[in-house]
């Protein structure tokens, strides 16, 4: 500025000139902005704003014509789904109630043989907790009298757990429900009736999910649940997980408090604001326990806490503790084999001085021996071919699952909580890295040193939780998160976990299954050309299977829920996506968590091959969603598409991948949860190359010709270069009407059967807390853009389909249910014909020969509808 007015010859010539330079700097931030508008975070939906959507529900019901076409449910059951809670008759054990996560409440009056489900009349199906006041029915045994209280929203902070609106009550056994308010609370780890007392309770909220807020901790109701008080609050980001209550001593409370965060790219399990609290004025007011010198550990490694009383002598009390603090290093550096951190900071020099006997060890051990030798290495980084850090950023991945825990510790207090001891005499395997999942501890009845505890397995110590040894046997799936033990009989258990119900009465010698009910969380469907057809799909923590179309309800597992053959286990650990050739029915590409795909013979188990994409030396690993998509050409079946990052093509049925781009997301995030990954790819139907592509941070991206060349469509609407390997998209000019900017999960993308420029977009929010509907259409290969659906209620939206005959009929799966469109979009109705209420719709397959729709949902297995009627009444 000094040196304009030297060089000036007047004030006014220098005012000038400093007008014009600021209203050229103003109009290139306009410009610019227009250009590149930044990602900016969405908000997190407020309870009035989600509550509204029981209204519009209602709405879109009442003006709905296609509710009478009936959907029919074909399992499977074997598998089921995850378990949050088990109520249990202390008079008659064969009578008891599961709730499952995703999946409703359901009633047994016979030892598991066959369930009801009492709960799919109302607008919510993922519950956290449920409570039964027993005592009313033993005064007058009737299952009429006795309440039943459910707390919506699981507590076990995964990936698909999602945010309930509150607290429900039941007087007549489900038949109706009355709404009792606290629709912050999102996820209630834990309900608390008080042992006499009818109108008192007490609600443990952990709070949202994905975001900070204040409507968490203990909440006491002395009337019913007509109003709520908060006594317990934390901070924003510690909520209240577990209670327990001394029965001798109602006034005498324990509620487990726990820090933990989580964002798309982060889960944060552990914080110096968890700790164990106690009342003993009936939850009014509350006191840490847990302080420095309690006995109990403090700081910023106490995760999630799990705590009971031992009810014949209350002042003994059993806490488990994810422990999040890492393990002490014992082992002797100057011996040890190079581990991966060792190689993470390192200079030409340091690299050049490895040891090069111990640096073969380390390439054989990571399997890399038979490509790469420590000579060749070091001659590579001595001539700068690649950085001197070269194996740690070939090697590093950081899904969560990585790290060296303490993990599960249980302490037992033998003063009411006033000091702590840890009684584990070694380490109890039993959460690995992710004890945000369970934490769970449960004593004997009547015998204070019989103690169980759940995480992966299940545990049971006889010495009070000094030594431990495992239960759950061969036919109990993994991971426990509820466990009931007989007042009567402690051998006689219950168990609930991700695959279902278990029982045993031998202290878990032998357990049968008790999955009867269509519980089943999928992920992701699609279906073959055999007559029947079969639908293929992976679900939650239960792997990939196939499924006859044919099957009915009902058929599956007998009374004890046994495999009878009906459905066919194509792969295991989290069933992701999967495809199948349809000129032999037989070929099949499947996956799990984090895009570990193979490609198999499915009849003959033969010639099976990891067709997952590896990255080259020198470059970082390739990052891949919990649910990697995967895409068979349509137009020839030898063609694969796979996304990583970054968007991969074989030509030979996966047996060579090429990468085709450099990173179409906006770049990786720190975090410990892989982030900037694609999420879903489509390719027109009707002209081969043009393809689609969606990642979990907003961005949306077509090529026309096969991989070669990209647009990013949610920025930019051309581009001057193609996006190479190692290159990132240019961003140059706006579409006229863009997608939404914030950093939206892309949820769908489908390419139109019936238009070639057309395309849909949905965008889901629940990563943010964010409920709102994101439907999008674009006529012109995504230069400009329509919202749809803006009569949707506000639910997540997971998938979009077309009517294979009439482009005016759209599909719509939400995290609350099935939506049907005859006006290309504009206005939607339900479709709830032979549904519960209120069900997380994953995806939507169509089988296009038989005309016949097929809904994955994540919580209550597949339904198949004909399509006949639908279309009939679009004229």
């Amino acid at each position: 500025m000094f040196y304009l007015l030297k060089k000036t010859a007047c004030y006014k010539c220098f005012a000038k000139k400093v007008i014009f330079t600021f209203a050229f700097l103003h109009f290139f931030i306009v410009v610019f902005s227009q250009l590149v508008p930044p990602l900016r975070e969405v908000s997190p939906t407020p309870a009035e704003e989600r509550m509204k959507k029981v209204q519009q529900r209602k709405e879109l019901e009442n003006k709905s014509i296609v509710n009478d076409i009936k959907f029919r449910n074909i399992g499977p059951v074997t598998m089921s789904g995850r378990v949050s809670d088990i109520e249990v008759n202390p008079d008659d054990p064969t009578e008891f109630y599961v709730a499952y996560s995703s999946g409703g409440l359901w009633h047994t009056k016979n030892n598991g043989l066959s369930f009801k489900s009492i709960f799919d009349s109302t607008d919510i199906l993922t519950l956290g907790d449920i409570a039964v006041n027993w005592s009313a029915s033993a005064r007058t045994p009737s299952e009429k009298n006795r309440t039943i209280w459910v707390g919506t929203g699981e507590v076990n902070s995964s990936r698909s757990s999602y945010a309930g609106i509150g607290v429900y009550k039941s007087s007549n056994n489900g038949k109706t429900w009355e709404y009792l308010g606290l629709p912050e609370s999102q996820h209630i780890g834990k309900i608390q009736l008080h042992p006499t007392d009818e109108n008192t309770a007490w609600v443990a909220a952990l709070g949202h999910l994905y975001s900070s807020n204040k409507e968490r901790g203990v909440y006491k109701t002395t009337d019913g649940g007509k109003t709520w008080k908060q006594t317990l609050f934390v901070d924003e980001n510690t909520g209240a997980v577990e209670m327990d209550i001394n029965p001798q001593n109602p006034n005498e409370l324990y509620a487990a408090a726990w820090y933990r965060t989580r964002t798309a790219w982060n889960l944060e399990e552990s914080g110096k604001t968890s700790g164990i609290y106690k009342s003993t004025d009936g939850g009014d007011t509350w006191k840490l326990l847990t302080v420095e010198g309690s006995g109990f550990p403090t700081g910023d490694g106490v995760g999630r806490i799990g705590v009971c009383v031992y009810p014949k002598n209350p002042q003994i009390v059993y806490a488990v503790l994810d422990n999040q603090n890492n393990k002490p290093d014992t082992a002797k550096k100057e011996s040890a084999a190079l581990k991966l951190e060792d190689l993470k900071d390192l200079t030409k020099e340091q690299f050049a001085q490895l040891d090069e006997k111990r640096l073969d060890t380390f390439l054989t051990r990571n399997r890399l021996s038979g490509r790469y030798k420590a000579k060749l290495l070091k001659e590579w980084v001595a001539a700068d071919k690649y950085k001197p850090t070269v194996l740690h950023d070939y090697l590093y991945v950081n899904t969560g699952f990585e790290g060296n825990p303490i993990g599960c510790e249980i302490y037992r207090s033998d003063n009411g909580g006033q000091s702590w001891k840890k009684v584990n005499a070694k380490d109890i395997p039993l959460f690995s890295t992710y004890g945000y999942y369970f934490a769970k501890v449960f004593v004997s009845p009547y015998n204070e040193n019989k103690v169980y505890t759940i995480g992966v397995g299940a545990m049971m110590s006889t010495d009070g939780g000094k030594t431990w040894k495992a239960i759950d046997k061969n036919n109990v799936h993994s991971d426990h998160h509820a466990l009931w033990i007989n007042p009567k009989k402690d051998s006689h258990l219950i168990n609930g976990n991700d695959g279902g119900i278990n029982i045993t009465y031998d202290d878990g010698e032998v357990w049968f299954k008790a999955n009867t009910p269509a519980v089943g969380q999928f992920y992701a469907i699609t279906t073959d050309n055999a007559k029947p057809y079969n639908v293929y799909g992976g679900l939650q923590d239960n792997g990939v299977w196939l499924l006859p179309s044919q099957s009915a309800s009902g058929r599956f597992g007998g009374g004890l829920g046994q495999t009878t053959g009906t459905e066919t286990n194509i792969g295991g650990g989290d069933g992701m996506q999967v495809q199948i050739d349809t000129r032999d029915n037989a070929t099949v590409y499947f996956g799990s968590q984090f895009g570990s795909y193979s490609r198999s013979n499915r009849i003959t188990r033969e010639g099976t091959k990891r067709i997952t994409p590896r990255h080259e030396l020198g470059e970082f690993p390739y990052r891949f969603n919990w649910q990697s998509p995967i895409l068979l050409s349509s137009h020839n079946q030898d063609i694969v598409y796979f996304g990583s990052n970054h968007f991969h093509r074989s030509m030979n049925k996966a047996d060579t991948m090429m990468t085709m781009t450099g990173d179409l997301s906006n770049g990786e995030k720190k975090g410990d949860v892989p982030y900037g990954t694609l999420t879903t790819i489509s390719e027109s139907p009707t002209r081969f190359g043009l393809i689609y592509t969606g990642t979990d941070d907003g961005n949306v991206h077509i090529t026309k010709d096969g991989g070669y060349t990209w647009t990013q469509l949610n920025k930019t609407a051309t581009m001057t270069t193609p996006v190479k390997k190692g290159s990132k998209p240019d961003r140059l000019t706006a579409p006229d009407s863009r997608l939404p900017t914030q950093a939206l999960w892309v949820s769908r993308v489908l390419a139109s059967q019936h238009k070639e420029g057309r395309v849909y977009v949905t965008l889901n929010g629940y990563r943010q807390d964010h409920f709102a509907p994101y439907l999008y259409m674009s006529d012109d290969y995504g230069m400009s853009w329509k919202q749809l659906g803006k009569d949707l209620p506000a639910e997540p939206v997971n998938v979009v389909k077309e009517d294979p005959k009439n482009d005016s009929i759209l599909y719509v799966g939400t995290d609350g249910g099935l939506y049907v469109s005859f006006d290309q979009g504009n206005s939607f109705m339900t479709w709830n014909g032979g549904l519960p209420k209120s069900v997380p719709i994953h995806d939507i397959a169509i089988q296009v020969r038989e005309n016949e729709i097929i809904l994955g949902t994540h919580g209550r297995s597949l339904y198949v509808s004909k399509l006949d009627g639908v279309q009939k009444l679009k004229k």
